[in-house]
């Protein structure tokens, strides 16, 4: 009996010194980087409303259990504790693997290191632990208490595991509609900057914007790549038409049409090829080829064409410029604009676009909060910022299921949609901030709006749309904004009194692939 004691004692003494140990080292991990732990809660599922409360109660409650872990006295109560907090943190990576609508960075320190997956088999194997050092300490002796059973002491248990799932399932399922929200950040709304002038219903999800001037809106097709639509803002004239280029033989994959009057390109990076064409007979001939591979293209003028492609040299994503002033083409590539956080690959996925007033190219990322901006020879000029507040990209890589073939999963997209016109940046983010309604976003898109000259975010506006469809991209014509919303072709004016006047003469955009 005195071996069993002193074993029992021993045992629990060593378990409760791993569980002093993780607790004070992981209390201090947060709380000396405590503005990155209170982000990246404001971030994670579940949690985003309460990132404040949170980011105090959770550090707070493993110093107070280390501390009880040392006195002998409160050490079965401290265990129960470590046990229950166990529990919760465990039911947390459950609901966040099998529920969740992304995974979010894992936590900091040397834990940082483990997957979600290695998070929750080290999570139980604790809990474990716990049972095993409670089960041991109600057997021991202490003065004033009787022993308790076992099966009294599992009976606890499972109600407080049960417990602790609970109140986490709970909290999942009314904070459901907050997991988009990030209430580190306020829009300011303007009401009604938008106004409605019609709609068109097109009959396909698979068309896209090719380009839209002077009053026209020109229509590609993914299944039809070369036919092209065409629409008046009126939509009272509305044709569809073949487009031909000289050469029909190389294997396209990826071929889109730009239609910037009196002008069009079409391009494919697979090939890759880009021709040019004139909008009086629709017909054209090769601008570049095999000169360099691109994901997306974006029209300059005539003889310069913006692209965003993998360097060959960095195998991260970087910006060119192919340029035509004579019978041969050029091309020149800028490797530093384009910053890696990750893989370099999907961390810097965004959008180009071109700016002609301001003669400037702005690339906006899919999962950060920032755009890069340079002048019409690539030449930086400065990076821009988004309200909100991801600034490392939220990324979820599926794994492969052919060599170096990868698939983004459940990742975080901050920037979605993007257009450009005058002096402004437009943004389209399916990200709620703070004081906002996830209701408000299954009728309307959300716009914010960004000035690139001064450099600053100007307002944000809800652009109103048929119920449950997500928009699929947007340009703008002066004061006219054209929207694709699951194959209806929306047309809205959008209000003098919130734009300058004199920035509403130029005009892009750009679709998401």
């Amino acid at each position: 009996m005195i071996f069993n004691k002193k074993y029992r004692e021993f045992t629990v003494n060593v378990i409760s010194l791993l569980f002093i140990v993780l607790f004070v080292y992981a209390a201090m991990s947060k709380l000396l980087d405590f503005e990155t732990f209170q982000i990246q809660l404001a971030q994670a599922p579940l949690l985003s409303a309460y990132a404040g409360m949170v980011s105090v109660l959770v550090p707070s409650i493993e110093i107070l259990l280390a501390v009880l872990l040392i006195i002998p006295r409160f050490r079965l109560a401290a265990l129960i504790g470590c046990f229950g907090l166990m529990v919760m943190f465990t039911a947390y990576i459950v609901i966040i693997l099998n529920f969740s609508d992304f995974v979010p960075c894992s936590c900091g320190g040397v834990l940082e290191k483990l997957s979600w997956t290695e998070h929750l088999f080290f999570n139980i194997s604790f809990i474990i632990l716990a049972v095993v050092a409670i089960l041991l300490a109600t057997r021991l002796p202490r003065p004033g208490k009787l022993t308790t059973s076992y099966k009294a002491v599992f009976l606890a248990l499972f109600i407080i595991a049960a417990f602790a799932t609970l109140l986490l399932t709970v909290l999942f399922i009314s904070s459901e509609k907050k997991i988009y929200r990030n209430e580190a950040f306020q829009r300011k709304y303007l009401p009604h900057a938008a106004e409605y002038l019609g709609d068109y219903e097109l009959g396909s999800n698979t068309y896209y914007i090719a380009g839209f001037k002077d009053s026209i809106i020109y229509l590609g097709n993914l299944q039809a790549p070369l036919y092209l639509k065409t629409l008046d803002v009126s939509l009272q004239h509305i044709k569809d038409f073949p487009v031909a280029i000289s050469n029909i033989e190389l294997p396209y994959r990826r071929a889109r049409i730009l239609v910037e009057p009196p002008f069009f390109f079409l391009g494919d990076g697979t090939v890759p090829i880009i021709f040019r064409g004139n909008t009086t007979d629709w017909k054209a001939d090769v601008f570049s080829y095999n000169e360099a591979y691109f994901k997306q293209f974006e029209i300059a003028d005539s003889t310069r064409i913006g692209i965003a492609g993998i360097s060959n040299t960095t195998a991260i994503t970087n910006l060119g410029l192919i340029t035509r002033a004579t019978d041969r083409d050029s091309v020149i590539f800028n490797d530093s604009i384009i910053t890696k956080q990750v893989d370099g690959i999907f961390d810097s996925d965004g959008l180009l676009l071109w700016n002609t007033k301001n003669k400037k190219f702005l690339y906006t990322y899919f999962y950060r909060n920032s755009y890069e901006v340079t002048d019409e020879n690539l030449f930086y000029k400065y990076s821009g910022k988004t309200i909100d507040t991801v600034s490392k990209a939220i990324l979820d890589i599926a794994h492969h299921t052919k060599k170096d073939q990868y698939k983004r999963g459940q990742s975080v997209m901050i920037n979605k949609y993007t257009a450009t016109f005058g002096d402004y940046l437009f943004i389209n983010s399916d990200r709620l901030g703070r004081y906002e309604d996830k209701a408000a976003t299954e009728t309307a898109a959300i716009i914010d709006v960004y000035n690139i000259v001064t450099n600053s975010y100007e307002f944000s506006f809800y652009l109103y749309h048929q119920q449950n469809k997500k928009l699929n991209g947007f340009r703008i014509y002066k004061d006219i904004l054209i929207a694709l919303v699951d194959g209806r072709l929306w047309i809205y004016k959008l209000k003098p009194e919130y734009f300058d006047p004199g920035s509403n003469t130029t005009h892009t955009g750009q679709y998401q692939e």
